[in-house]
Order: structure tokens, then sequence, then C-alpha cells
């Protein structure tokens, strides 16, 4: 009994009056995280000891702290920037250059509180104290370097931009990897997402439609994909947020953490070059990656290729897979080449041509995400509407994302069309005609056209009738085309009666490029063949004749016979007529 009393007062006696060796005694008994910890018999660490040095957290700061009678705001300074500088030190222990080292350790303030944190911590249940800023940045580099994770942790939350418990999880699965060989690749990855941009294509608009258009099963991969986009959506700025490091590589490397074990050279960097092989262009094979992650993960040989070979028949050549998969990278998963496989399958079940299918989804492959299930009542609504075979041909071909479209949103079109006056009929020729209407927005494109019509002097009597003739009217943009155009027919003499007169008679006149015909034949009409303007006012549809092959060549060998006629009837004949009529045949 008196022996282990006696063995308590020791052990009392060593916690309250610690020797100057405490950190020694520490370096030999602290071990990495992963590593059982070991004690000195002598002294069994009470409970809240071992919480400490397990605990992957930072432990909260202590009310007051033993390790300095000061706590003057310059003490604070000193004792961080020596944390920083321990910190740093752990890094070029490891082999990072001593500039990147300050500039990791810098950036990593965390990982840095930590660590001082941990420290005090020491002290406090030593009654241990920092006599100078040296050997408080010694406690912290021992401290640091027992922890042993080899300078990963502040690199991941440096570099990446990790929060400190992720960081510090993602870097025992690193732990093989060297800090210079980790840094290497986070730079690699930075430098392929993140530099040498091409604004052509906005990743932002392109994620959100291949997000709003996915309506069938999907694998791990694509999973794994719409998590990491949901997550970056979440934030405030949302998607636009993919195109920047700052705003997205940590969500990045947090959903797909194994980016961080691939090799740069053996899985990376083929992927990149086989990307641009296709026909990617340089600046947008971030947008594949960024959009569809993992493909980084994909074998060229045993995963892309075989892919690839499905779409054969559609793209043939590799620079047109390239296209597609640029405009919609999920078209490499599993469950995008099963719906593709069943999509062709009720296209030919609703006998649409092989030719229109290729070009459908070429031109639109986000098609490819809509289950049969969406797409079949938009069939069937467009067959009741009159839309015949032929006409579903060419939607198909032309507009597949009119398949695409939500139900009600389709009626609203329709109605407004039948609300102008237009027959169900017309309205099916309208579509065939020109699908884009119907799925332009009501109030922003479709009543503008209207209103600039009813501006412009069109009666409402002739509106359905003007639609019928150019319903491509409906997708001019109002301000950069049909004012310009109108402004330069007012500018050469006509009025607005004049003008709504001739767009009632011959509706495509306000579609017609300034510069490319209605300037030109103008000129020509005026300058060469002297005839007054009245004379296009009683035949718009002279603008839609070819200068070079028919009004130029037609006026010639009226002028070299010495007699007068009309627009009309020089320009209104066909060519055996016009031969009867004029050259004598």
């Amino acid at each position: 009994m008196a022996l282990a009393i006696a063995a308590a007062d020791t052990a009392v006696s060593f916690l309250c009056q610690p020797p100057p060796t405490t950190y020694a005694l520490l370096r030999h008994s602290f071990f990495p995280i992963s590593s059982p910890l070991h004690f000195p018999s002598l002294c069994p660490p009470p409970p809240n000891t071992r919480r400490l040095l397990h605990h992957p957290l930072p432990c909260p700061r202590p009310l007051y702290s033993s390790s300095s009678s000061s706590s003057s705001t310059s003490d604070e300074e000193d004792e961080k920037q020596a944390a920083i500088d321990a910190v740093s030190d752990i890094l070029r222990e490891n082999g990072v250059s001593e500039e990147e080292a300050m500039e990791i350790a810098v950036n990593s303030p965390k990982y840095v509180e930590m660590l001082m944190d941990s420290v005090r911590d020491l002290d406090d249940l030593f009654q241990s104290n920092s006599s100078s800023s040296s050997s408080y940045k010694k406690k912290v580099f021992e401290m640091g370097r027992q922890k042993g994770d080899k300078g990963l942790v502040p690199l991941l939350e440096s570099m990446v931009g990790l929060p400190l418990p992720s960081a510090m999880h993602i870097a025992r699965h690193l732990s093989p990897h060297t800090a210079p060989k980790l840094l290497h690749k986070v730079k690699y990855v930075k430098e392929i997402l993140y530099t040498d941009l091409d604004g052509k294509v906005p990743i932002a608009r392109s994620a959100r439609r291949m997000m709003m258009h996915l309506s069938v099963s999907i694998d791990d991969d694509l999973q794994h994909t719409l998590s990491f986009l949901e997550k970056i959506q979440a934030r405030r700025g949302g998607l636009a947020l993919l195109g920047s490091g700052d705003g997205s590589f940590r969500y990045l490397i947090e959903s797909f953490p194994r980016l961080l074990l691939l090799s740069v050279e053996s899985n990376m960097r083929p992927v990149v070059d086989f990307l641009e092989h296709i026909g990617v262009p340089k600046g947008c094979i971030r947008n594949v990656l960024l959009l569809y992650p993992p493909i980084l993960f994909y074998d060229i040989e045993k995963d892309i290729k075989p892919r690839k070979q499905v779409f054969t028949k559609v793209c043939g050549e590799d620079a047109e897979f390239g296209k597609m998969l640029l405009k919609y990278p999920w078209i490499l998963s599993t469950s995008i080449q099963k719906n593709y496989e069943e999509i062709i399958a009720f296209l030919y079940a609703d006998k649409v041509a092989e030719v229109s299918i290729c070009h459908a989804i070429r031109s639109w492959p986000l098609i490819l995400g809509c289950s049969v299930a969406k797409l079949k009542p938009m069939i069937g609504e467009l067959q009741e509407i009159g839309v015949t075979e032929k006409m579903l041909n060419k939607v198909i071909a032309t507009s597949p994302q009119l398949l695409m479209q939500k139900p009600q949103e389709f009626f609203q079109v329709v109605s407004y069309l039948k609300g102008l006056g237009l027959e169900e009929e017309s309205v099916g020729r309208v579509l065939g005609r020109c699908p884009e209407i119907f799925m332009a927005n009501i109030d922003k494109t479709l009543k503008k056209k209207v209103e600039f019509l009813s501006e412009l002097g069109v009666s409402q009597k002739h509106l359905p009738r003007v639609i019928r003739k150019y319903p491509e009217l409906f997708v001019c943009d109002v301000n950069n085309s049909l004012h310009p155009r109108m402004a330069y027919l007012l500018k050469i003499g006509l009025s607005k009666r004049e003008i709504a007169f001739m767009v009632g008679r011959f509706s495509p006149l306000l579609g017609y490029s300034i510069e490319e015909v209605l300037r030109p034949k103008y000129e020509f009409l005026a300058n060469t063949m002297q005839k007054p303007l009245e004379e296009v006012v009683e035949y718009p549809r002279y603008f839609s004749y070819s200068l070079e092959k028919k009004i130029k060549p037609r006026f010639w060998v009226i002028k070299g016979r010495n007699c007068e006629c009309s627009l009309k009837d020089m320009l209104g004949k066909n060519d055996e007529e016009f031969a009867a009529d004029y050259m004598s045949v």
C-alpha cells in the first residue's frame, strides 16, 4: 500500500513540475494519428489527453494560456509567424521548395491554428511555457511532424481549398504520395480545368440544360457527377462558379477524391490528349472534364473507344464525335448509351428516317438524356395537329429539342397562334416549316413580333396570311434585324404604309439582309434599270430573285430589245414564257 501511494505521489509531482525535457518526452510518446499511441509507464495520461491526441479536429483554445505571461497582440503575431515558419519547414523537409512551402503555409490558416492549439493544450497539461519564438516554433514543428501527414494536409487546404476535416480525411488515403508529387498533380489538374479558357462554350448554361433534360435512370458515374454539380448549384453564384477554380475545385476533389490518386502521365494526360485528337478544342477540354469528371478514370482502349464505337452510325468521323462529346459529355455514361438504343428503336417504330435521327442526335445530343416515356407524348401531339410523316422527319432533324418541350408550353404556343386567326391545319404547316416558333417564349418573343407588325401597319385581317407565308418572321430579332431593315426601306423613300402593304403582299420582305439583298437590288433598280419605287411597291417579290442569275440577264435582254415591261412581266414568267415573249423563241 505504501509503495502504491509513493508511486502515485511521484506521478503527480512529475505532472506538476515537468523537467526541461517535456517535449523530448513528447517526441518519444507522440505518434501519427494512424499509429497506436504509447505513453511512459510513470505518467499515464488523463482521459482528456488521450482524446486530444487522437481527435483529428482542432482543439478549442483554453481561456488562459500558461505558455506566456503576456497576451498582447505582438506576442500572438510572433507565435503565429513562428507556427507558419514551422509548417513551411515541415513542407521543406518533405521535399517542397522553399518558396512554395512558405506560400502553402501562409494559405493554410486552419492547419496552422490546429497545431498552435495543440501546443497550447499540451503546455497547459504539463505547465510548460515557451521562452522564445524559436522554442515555440520547434514545438509546433514537432507537433506537425508527429501528425504524420508529411505536409499533405496544409497542401490540400492551401492549394485545393478544402476545409480542415476534409483535408485530413483525404490525406489519410494519400499517404503513399509525397508532397511534391501531390503538388505537381494539383497544379496540372488546375491548369487543364481553369486556364486557357474558351468563352465560346458557356459551361454553366450547358450544365443547366443537361441537368434539366435528364429523365432516365442513371449509373453511379452519372450520379456522382450530378451530386457534384448540385453542390455547385447550391452555392451563391450557382453553376457559373464551375469555370472558377476558387468556386468549384474544392467541390470537385471532395466529390471525386480518387482524382488525386491518378497518375498525371499514365491517366490524366492521355485522356486530355485523346480529347484533343478527336476534335475537342484545347480551350474547351475543361468543359468536358468538369461536366463529366469520371472520364478521367476511364481507360481509353477499354472504356472510351468502345463507347465511342456505339455512335459510329451517327457521327462517323472522330471530329464529329468530338463535337457531340463537347455538347453532351454524358454520352460516355452507360445509362445514356443504353437510352440511345431505346430512342433509336422508338423513332424507327414511328417511321422516322435514319438520316433524320442521326442528324438530330448530332445537332442536339441532349435528347439522349430523355426517356422514351417523355418523348412519346410530344410525338403524339405533333401528329395530332396535322404534322405529317414527312414534316415529322424535318422537325426531328432540324429541331429535335422540340421533342423535349413540356406539353403545356407547346399547347400555349398552339393556342396563341390559333388566337391570331390561324386554323389548326395552318398551325401544323407552320410547325413543319419553322418548328423553332414552338420553343419560343410567347411574351418575350412572339408577342413582340406581332406588336412590330401592328405598329408597321399590318392589319389583324392580314396577320394570319403574313404568318402562313413567312413564319420565320417570328424568329427574327426585332432590334437587330427587323427595325434596321424597315429603317433602310424608309430611308430609300418608301412610306410606312407602303412597307406594310408590301409585307402584306410578300411576307419574307423583312427577312432579307440589307447588305446582301435589299441594297444591291435597290441600287440596280434605281441606278441601272432607272425604275421608280412604285414598281417594287406593286411587286415586292422583286427582292426574292437572284440579281446575277435572273434580274440582270433578263433586264439586259429587254434593254437590247428596246422595250419596256413591268417587274412582274420581266421576272414573274418562267424561262420558257420569258423566251417566247422577249427572245422570239
